[in-house]
C-alpha cells in the first residue's frame, strides 16, 4: 500500500496533480492541511474528481465525512489523545459506516499498547524526513506488532524494501512526492519499486 499525504502548503494546480496521481493508480490520499480553513478544504475537495473522493482520508474537519463521500478520517497524535478516550461522544455526529479510521504514532510501544482498534497506524519517523529538516529516522522494527502499520518519514524508492523488512505493511510519502520536480514520475517509480518486492 502506498499512501500520499498532501503538502501542508498550497501547490500550483494541486487538484489537477492529485487527479493525475489517482489516474496513475494511487489508492489512498491523506488530505493534511493544518493551517487551512474548512472552506479551503471544501474548495480543494470540490476541484478533485468526484470518482476519487472515496480514496481520500481527511486529517482535519472530520465532519466533512458527512458531506463528501470520503474514505475515512485520520487522527493526529494530539487529536487522538484528546478525543479517543471518549469515542462514543466523538463519533456520535459522524457518519462512519464503511469508513476507515487511522492515527499517527511516534513510539512503537504506544502503538502496540493502543486499545482503540484503528484500521491502520502511521509510525514515524522511520527514515530521516525529506519534508522536515532535522527529523532523524529511527528505523523502527515492528515485526513483533500484529497491526497494520504504515511507515512514514523519509520514504523513497531506495528504502522501500528496508521498510518492509522492518515489518511495515505499507508506506506513506510526502516529501518524495511534493518536494520533487515531477511528483507523477516519483509516484510511478515508488509504485514500480514496490511491485518488484
Amino acid at each position: 500500500m502506498i499512501i500520499i499525504i498532501t503538502s501542508e502548503n498550497k501547490i500550483i494546480n494541486e487538484a489537477q496533480k492529485i487527479n493525475q496521481l489517482f489516474e496513475a493508480g494511487l489508492q489512498c490520499l491523506h488530505f493534511r492541511k493544518p493551517t487551512w480553513t474548512v472552506d479551503e478544504f471544501k474548495q480543494l475537495l470540490n476541484e478533485i474528481d468526484l470518482t476519487y473522493h472515496n480514496k481520500i482520508v481527511i486529517h482535519h474537519f472530520h465532519e466533512l465525512i458527512n458531506e463528501f463521500n470520503l474514505k475515512g478520517i485520520h487522527f493526529t497524535e494530539q487529536k487522538r489523545i484528546d478525543c479517543i478516550d471518549n469515542p462514543s461522544q466523538y463519533f456520535k455526529e459522524l457518519n462512519m459506516f464503511g469508513k476507515t479510521i487511522s492515527s499517527s504514532f511516534h513510539e512503537p510501544e504506544v502503538l502496540a499498547n493502543c486499545e482503540f482498534e484503528f484500521d491502520y497506524y502511521f509510525l514515524s519517523p522511520v527514515f530521516s524526513s525529506i519534508s522536515k529538516q532535522g527529523y532523524a529516522g529511527r528505523s523502527f522494527d515492528v515485526n513483533h506488532i500484529n497491526k497494520t502499520i504504515i511507515a512514514l518519514g523519509g520514504i523513497n524508492e531506495t528504502n522501500i524494501k528496508k521498510a518492509y523488512q522492518l515489518g511495515f505493511n505499507g508506506i506513506a510519502v510526502l516529501g518524495s512526492i511534493w518536494k520533487s520536480e515531477n511528483s507523477f514520475r516519483n509516484f510511478y517509480n515508488l509504485k514500480e519499486t514496490q511491485l518488484k518486492l
